[in-house]
């Protein structure tokens, strides 16, 4: 086999090579896009307005689990909405404003608490000791 037939093949080998590169690149696009479209798909928008009740997720209590701990706290005024699910919320017992994700909030019903008039409220607590 003469030099100029095997760089022929040879090259013919590396286009090969450089389609097979570039139709898996795609296929990979491809294949994020539909994923990221599966995802999107799945996640709830969370649309709050200035004035909205919320509670805030406190991620900090899973280092510290307890059975009956919500890990939700509140409530909290909605002060402004960014873009990108930004929210500056508001305690009513300071005046800061904290910034937080919108991921890590959820709508506070309390119009519907006042309105039942049968509602039961237990609080839990330690028992009493021996000490008491």
């Amino acid at each position: 086999m003469g030099f100029k037939k095997a760089r022929g093949k040879r090259k013919l080998q590396l286009q090969e090579l450089e389609n097979l590169r570039l139709e898996a690149y795609e296929n990979s696009r491809l294949y994020k896009e539909k994923v990221k479209a599966v995802h999107d798909k799945h996640i709830k928008r969370r649309e709050f307005q200035p004035g909205d009740l919320v509670l805030l997720y406190n991620s900090r209590l899973r280092l510290m689990p307890g059975k009956l701990r919500s890990r939700w706290e509140g409530s909290y005024r909605v002060e402004k909405a960014e873009p990108y699910g930004v929210f500056h919320l508001s305690h009513p017992s300071s005046s800061e404003l904290i910034k937080v994700n919108g991921h890590h909030l959820k709508l506070y019903h309390s119009e519907k608490m006042k309105k039942n008039k049968e509602l039961e409220i237990f609080l839990f607590e330690d028992p009493p000791t021996a000490e008491d």
